[in-house]
C-alpha cells in the first residue's frame, strides 16, 4: 500500500480498551489541533465497532474544544438503542478528562425499498482532468497551515473541476467540484471506506464560502474550524473507486458559515451528503 495511505488507515485504527472504549491513534497533522475529520472518522468506527448487522446511515455531531494532535483522544460510546431494524449510538470523544466532540449515529439493517435522486450534475469525467499537483503550493519550506493541508490530501489522487489551490477573483460562486480515490487498493471494509469518507468529507467543505470574498484557507488572517457535521449514507461506495465531491457554500453570517455536499460515483448515483456549520473569523 503506499505510505501515504498506510498512515492514513493506521491514524484511523482504534485500540479497544474496554467494550465501549476505545484509544486513538496519534498521527502527526502538522499543527497542534487535531484535524477535525479524524475524529470524526475514529468516532464513526468507534460507534460501528459495538454495532452488530447494522450499517450507519446518518450522523450528526459538534465540536466542542480543539483537540491537541500529539496525545491520543478517547472514545466513550453509549448504546443508546438496538432495535429490531435500527440502533442508535452516542460517542462522546475525551481528552485531558474534558469532552472535545460528541456524535450521534444511527445504524439499520440492510432493506429494500423504493429508488428516487435529483440527477447528478453534468460534469468532465476524471480521465478529462488533470491530477492536482502540490508543486502549485511550494512545499519547500512551507508553513505548518500549507504541509498540513498538503498532508490531509496525499493519500489521495485529486482530479479537480474548479480551481484549487489559486486565488479566486472577488465574487466567485462558493462551488468546488472535485473527483477523488485512494492512491492504492483498499482492504474490502465498508466500515474502513466509511471512516476514510468521513474524514475527507471535512476538507474543504467550509472553505467554498470564502471564494465569494475573493479569499482562501491560506490567507493568513482567516481563522476557520468546524462547528457540527452531519452525514447521512444512501448507497454503498468505495474509497479507491472516484467519487464526485461537490461542495456548495450556503450562507455565512455572524462569523458562522453553513455550506453542503455531496458524494456521486462514476455512475451518478448520490452515495452520500454532508453537512457542516464552521466558524469563519477574518482577523484585522
Amino acid at each position: 500500500m503506499d505510505p501515504a495511505l498506510t498512515r492514513l488507515v493506521q491514524g484511523l485504527a482504534l485500540e479497544r480498551l474496554e467494550e465501549n472504549l476505545f484509544r486513538g491513534a496519534v498521527s502527526d497533522t502538522h499543527l497542534k489541533r487535531v484535524y477535525g475529520g479524524k475524529v470524526l472518522g475514529e468516532a464513526i468506527k468507534a460507534a460501528q465497532s459495538t454495532v452488530d448487522g447494522r450499517d450507519v446511515h446518518s450522523i450528526h455531531c459538534y465540536f466542542l474544544r480543539e483537540a491537541d494532535s500529539q496525545n491520543p483522544v478517547i472514545y466513550e460510546v453509549e448504546r443508546s438503542r438496538d432495535g429490531r431494524a435500527f440502533a442508535a449510538r452516542r460517542v462522546t470523544a475525551i481528552q485531558y478528562g474534558r469532552p472535545i466532540f460528541t456524535l450521534e449515529a444511527s445504524f439499520q439493517v440492510r432493506e429494500d425499498g423504493i429508488e428516487y435522486q435529483a440527477a447528478a450534475p453534468v460534469v468532465p469525467r476524471p480521465e478529462e482532468l488533470a491530477r492536482v499537483s502540490f508543486d502549485e503550493l511550494n512545499m519547500q519550506g512551507a508553513s505548518p497551515k500549507v504541509q498540513r493541508i498538503a498532508n490531509i490530501a496525499a493519500p489521495f489522487e485529486l482530479r479537480p473541476i474548479d480551481a484549487y489551490f489559486s486565488d479566486p477573483a472577488k465574487g466567485t460562486p462558493p462551488l468546488r467540484r472535485v473527483w477523488l480515490r485512494t492512491v492504492a487498493a483498499l482492504p474490502d471494509d465498508p466500515q474502513l471506506h466509511r471512516a476514510i469518507l468521513a474524514y475527507l468529507s471535512d476538507y474543504g467543505l467550509i472553505t467554498t464560502l470564502l471564494m465569494p470574498q475573493g479569499l482562501r484557507v491560506l490567507t493568513e488572517n482567516i481563522f476557520l474550524a468546524s462547528l457540527d457535521h452531519a452525514m447521512w449514507f444512501h448507497r454503498a461506495f468505495k474509497m479507491d473507486q472516484w467519487l464526485l465531491y461537490v461542495c456548495e457554500g450556503v450562507t455565512s453570517s455572524g462569523a458562522r458559515g453553513l455550506a453542503r455536499g455531496s458524494f456521486y460515483d462514476l455512475d451518478g448515483r448520490l452515495v452520500v451528503s454532508v453537512a457542516q456549520e464552521g466558524l469563519i473569523r477574518v482577523i484585522s
